[in-house]
């Protein structure tokens, strides 16, 4: 049994080295370096008017975002069905043919009857994915917003909440 032990213990001190070195940042992690979801899909909206809200994404470079997971409700106004840019057409291995969004997308929420003023709160769902083929789960964001005065200007872009460790 020891000549055994002997012939095991260079490979032991191996696998303890390398595990060792990875663990410690000496050897590069094989695990592809993600953007939290509010970075990769940020939010921002403004009240147009007393009918609109304007919701934008920024999707950063190497992520898209499927057009049939956004959906957009508010409160205590309610709003109509949102006005989504067509999309570009993909194949995707997890949810087959699709219109995916990248860059910049603007959403228009029709509002049924807000007052000038009032704030409204906009509730997005979306989910996305990155390039590297990793997709994000659900991603749920709110914003509050004022309405402007009608033909006033519009009122100033407000981004989501952005979690992590800074604020």
């Amino acid at each position: 049994m020891a000549p055994l032990m002997m012939t095991r213990a260079p490979f032991v001190a191996i696998a303890a080295f390398v595990l060792a070195s990875a663990h410690a940042g000496g050897i590069p992690s094989l695990a592809p370096k993600l953007l939290p979801p509010e970075q990769a899909f940020r939010l921002s909206a403004r009240a147009l008017d007393p009918k609109t809200i304007e919701a934008r994404f920024d999707v950063a470079d190497g992520y898209y975002l499927y057009r049939d997971k956004m959906h957009f409700t508010t409160a205590p106004v309610a709003a109509r069905d949102a006005v989504l840019p067509p999309g570009t057409p993909k194949h995707d291995a997890f949810f087959g043919d699709v219109a995916t969004y990248r860059g910049e997308v603007v959403v228009r929420v029709p509002l049924v009857h807000a007052a000038a003023g009032e704030r409204v709160t906009l509730h997005a769902d979306s989910q996305g994915c990155a390039d590297v083929g990793v997709c994000y789960p659900p991603n749920p964001q709110t914003l509050t917003l004022t309405i402007p005065d009608a033909g006033a200007k519009p009122g100033a872009f407000v981004e989501a909440n952005r979690k992590g460790w800074f604020k």
